[in-house]
């Protein structure tokens, strides 16, 4: 096990990341663009400045993990190891991200691009959505209930198809729920 150790600056599509558990540790400005982290367990880590885009976590751990400053275009972390997962994104780019059926209660997205992510049946009760673009994010039989979209855009979803008791919106962000009625809104 490795712990409590900072990562700088390593490119992990030439140097592969050993399968390893890390925990408490940090890693900056690293790429880990396309990389195989699959069986890899992280705890208590932050990734900051890194590339992870396309990067495959089959099975991968993560709990308790930052993401800040982070590109993680079409990362699948619907095929993580979905026990004890809890992350959080501050300043990520996640466009094209799968978060099909996972258990995210009271995720922080904070200033992400979320566009086109696919939290189809997800459960993200109580998550906040901070200043995120979810332009064209699917939400799909998803529970949103006490979830916060109020400074989040983009947005739209069906409030018929999803759960949404109890979450927050701004006046003008309520517009994405009454797309499909095809109304004016003067």
């Amino acid at each position: 096990m490795t712990d409590n150790k900072t990562f700088e600056r390593i490119d992990y599509t030439v140097n592969l990341l050993g399968r390893d558990e890390y925990e408490n540790c940090t890693f900056k400005n690293c790429n880990f663009h396309k990389s195989d982290l699959s069986n890899i367990v992280f705890r208590e880590c932050t990734f900051d400045g890194c590339d992870f885009s396309l990067a495959s976590l089959k099975h991968t751990t993560l709990n308790d993990i930052r993401f800040v400053n982070c590109k993680l275009l079409g990362v699948q972390f619907h095929e993580c190891n979905s026990f004890l997962l809890s992350m959080s994104f501050e300043n990520c780019v996640l466009k094209l991200s799968v978060y099909y059926r996972l258990k995210l209660k009271k995720t922080k997205f904070i200033h992400c691009n979320l566009q086109e992510t696919d939290f189809t049946e997800a459960d993200l009760t109580g998550s906040l959505f901070d200043e995120c673009d979810l332009n064209r994010a699917v939400f799909y039989n998803t529970n949103l209930e006490k979830a916060n979209f109020c400074s989040a855009f983009n947005y739209t979803f069906d409030p018929e198809l999803n759960r949404i008791k109890k979450a927050r919106f701004s006046r003008l962000g309520v517009i994405g729920l009454l797309e499909k009625y095809n109304i004016e809104i003067e």
